[in-house]
């Protein structure tokens, strides 16, 4: 998602404040806020480069991140999610047969979402809240959640340091167009389905 908040204020953040910035940028940026966390942590990776942010406590700082904002959005799908399913769910045609279903694919497919949706900005805002809309099994979800932040974490804090500014604008461009495309076609979907359920009704 874009944010408005530019390079300046995240070296000022991230030198002021380190790992714990980072950590609760992650962790909002995960749960759904407007933060752009591929070119945070590219960022983040070119100011461990510089010597400005200690390596080791500032990559566990983004691994934690990464992972209690993809837990408290499974939190919410266990929770506030079900919740709206089972009391809202039968108006659009959600039954407990459907989402019975809906369980046994996640459980079989889905779960491999949560390790590779972290690559595709607008995908990892909702992997985590499905698997717990969905009654994924924590075990099930840490398993597959947990490793998918530590690669993610690790992919991008490394071209950061290695690479450095080279692919930071780059990696701008790339990251709004795909989540210009993706809110597109999710909204394209929303609206299709509604009006879906209006002509069969």
């Amino acid at each position: 998602m874009d944010c408005a908040i530019n390079n300046d204020i995240f070296t000022i953040w991230l030198i002021q404040y380190g790992g714990w910035a980072l950590f609760f940028l992650l962790a909002i940026g995960i749960i759904a806020l407007p933060v752009p966390e591929e070119t945070l942590m590219v960022f983040t990776g070119i100011v461990m480069h510089s010597g400005n942010l200690p390596i080791p406590s500032t990559m566990l700082a983004a691994y934690a991140g990464s992972i209690c904002g993809i837990s408290m959005s499974y939190l919410l799908g266990r929770t506030a999610g079900v919740y709206c399913l089972q009391k809202y769910g039968s108006w659009v045609g959600l039954t407990e047969q459907r989402l019975e279903k809906a369980h046994t694919w996640f459980e079989h497919y889905g779960k491999w979402t949560l390790l590779i949706g972290y690559f595709i900005p607008g995908v990892r805002h909702f992997t985590g809240l499905s698997a717990g809309t969905t009654n994924l099994e924590y075990k099930q979800f840490a398993i597959y959640a947990y490793t998918g932040a530590i690669i993610w974490v690790s992919t991008f804090l490394s071209i950061g340091y290695f690479f450095g500014s080279y692919c930071l604008s780059a990696l701008k461009n790339i990251e709004l167009e795909t989540e210009e495309i993706i809110l597109a076609t999710v909204t394209a979907a929303v609206i299709g389905y509604l009006i879906y359920l209006y002509r069969k009704k």
